[in-house]
């Protein structure tokens, strides 16, 4: 079995207009939003092998926090240029080239690309909107990321900041 978490990048600080988007760091609240959803990811037993994230600020920074919440070594963060502002097919380009040998994988992108491959991956559930620090989570039945793509994936859950935790 394989493990994908969908995580869309924290909340963005819009403060200084003159700043392009690839670098708008964040904001107050997303560097809360952040640790608190690598917790919530840690209570649920969940723990990423390996964190692919779109090289822009935020992104990274959204990984960074979550990647220290799980003692996971924040150079060890996996850069994928793709991932930033891609469509859903570009996901399953960078889920092809991840090492079969880890079974556990964090993707950090952006909207709208991140919300369109969640809801392309699972048909068990639709959702108009990851939001900032988001988490959408499916499994699938397979021993090689490369079969990601045509396995039967499970949704396991959708979560987020502003959600009640249960």
């Amino acid at each position: 079995m394989k493990t994908l978490l969908l995580i869309r990048h924290a909340k963005s600080s819009w403060n200084d207009p003159d700043v392009d988007d690839f670098d708008r760091p964040l904001n107050k609240r997303g560097k809360q939003n952040a640790p608190e959803m690598a917790h919530r990811l840690s209570s649920r037993g969940i723990m990423p092998e390996l964190l692919i994230a779109s090289p822009a600020k935020r992104t990274k920074s959204t990984a960074r926090l979550m990647a220290k919440e799980w003692h996971y070594d924040k150079d060890a963060i996996l850069l994928e240029e793709e991932l930033y502002l891609c469509y859903a097919s570009t996901f399953l380009k960078v889920i092809t080239k991840i090492d079969d040998d880890i079974d556990t994988v964090a993707l950090f992108a952006h909207n709208p690309g991140i919300t369109d491959f969640a809801n392309y991956v699972t048909q068990e559930i639709r959702i108009d909107n990851i939001p900032t620090s988001g988490v959408f989570a499916v499994q699938a039945n397979i021993q090689s990321w490369k079969d990601f793509d045509r396995a039967r994936k499970s949704f396991l859950f959708f979560d987020y900041p502003k959600q009640e935790v249960v």
